[in-house]
């Protein structure tokens, strides 16, 4: 969850990634075919101030607010920017706010975790799947030849991630380079379910938020997500064994110590 405090430093945020936004719509624009407005004419600007109200929204995204509570939010932010009296003193609020983030962020960890509950039992009723004792379904769709890696294993593989609704949120497929990872490295869902594949095989993981990112959002997954992982699993990197220390010479042998001269 983004802390509130994001709210308050939103606006130096927006001014540091405008550059590479503006890059982004703008090839979009020319995708589309769409003309964008002339730079300095009135339909720019008007542009331009809807998209900061757009990017001020996406720190107000973590309360999942009504339209009733968006009138009362709005009423706050002219009455700050206008410099009107304001009804309430904000920094005696702060922890208030702090206190209804969290509540609204867990409201829909929970609503996902209840959805996602739901999806994993189905995924578990489906013809090969194998739901394992840490919550896990894993369904092995081609069978592999090769070795089954181990925790400590490094793995070369091809996946794609989604969520619940089958939205992609990532892919080595679509970036055209395989990932190449420790097994202990990443989610506890992998490291388990990895170790029942077998080298050249191919995968279903579905694997409950405890096993993934719990409770946190992670970028496009919302918290609480059950998420879904189709994997190749390509290789399984051998390690180079670490090099010997070359062999310690024994040391010179000293020569036997003369006997004492004999007294006169």
């Amino acid at each position: 969850m983004k802390p509130v405090y994001s709210l308050l430093v939103a606006l130096p945020l927006v001014l540091t990634t405008a550059p590479a936004c503006a890059m982004q719509e703008s090839d979009q624009a020319a995708e589309e075919g769409t003309a964008e407005p002339a730079e300095g004419s009135a339909e720019a600007e008007d542009n331009t101030l809807y998209a900061l109200g757009l990017a001020l929204a996406q720190g107000l995204a973590q309360f999942n607010l009504t339209e009733e509570e968006l009138d009362t939010v709005q009423e706050g932010i002219a009455d700050g920017v206008l410099g009107h009296d304001p009804r309430v003193n904000v920094q005696e609020y702060m922890m208030q706010i702090q206190q209804l983030a969290q509540a609204r962020a867990q409201a829909v960890a929970d609503a996902e975790r209840a959805a996602g509950g739901d999806f994993l039992a189905q995924a578990a009723a489906e013809e090969g799947a194998v739901k394992t004792e840490s919550g896990m379904v894993y369904q092995i769709l081609e069978e592999g030849t090769g070795e089954s890696p181990e925790a400590t294993d490094t793995v070369q593989v091809h996946y794609r991630g989604t969520l619940r609704d089958g939205e992609v949120f990532d892919s080595s497929y679509e970036r055209g380079q395989p990932a190449t990872f420790g097994l202990n490295q990443v989610i506890a869902c992998w490291t388990e379910g990895l170790q029942h594949m077998k080298e050249g095989g191919k995968a279903k993981l579905v694997c409950p938020p405890d096993l993934a990112y719990g409770d946190r959002a992670q970028g496009p997954i919302p918290a609480g997500s059950t998420l879904v992982f189709e994997v190749e699993l390509l290789d399984v990197v051998e390690q180079e064994a670490p090099a010997e220390p070359p062999a310690a010479e024994p040391p010179a042998e000293e020569p036997p110590s003369e006997p004492p001269p004999a007294g006169g």
